[in-house]
């Protein structure tokens, strides 16, 4: 179980894009990475398709290391770090190590 899921708001940690906040659209948990919305963009040229693509340079969501975000509590709304507890089910739930509370 990873510390970050996908739909989860993470604030980034570390780099030029400090301080943004966004939603994970996408984790690679095999390169140890994840795809934040509006966070860490890139220009890329583009050739047309065949299929009406239109040419030109767009903008492309590149993945963030996951060791530079955060978790975002969604109850004291501050980034944090996360940890895991056991319920009485026998099933895992992250937790929020700032406030105590499940996330």
């Amino acid at each position: 179980m990873f510390k970050i899921k996908r739909d989860d708001l993470v604030e980034v940690r570390k780099g030029r894009d400090r301080g943004k906040r966004g939603k994970v659209r996408q984790l690679m948990p095999d390169e140890g990475r994840a795809v934040v919305i509006d966070v860490n963009i890139m220009k890329k040229h583009v050739k047309p398709g065949q299929r009406a693509r239109q040419a030109g340079i767009i903008d492309v969501e590149v993945p963030v290391r996951l060791a530079n975000l955060a978790l975002v509590c969604d109850k004291c709304g501050k980034p944090t770090r996360v940890g895991f507890r056991f319920m009485d089910d026998g099933s895992k739930a992250r937790y929020c190590k700032t406030c105590g509370e499940l996330t």
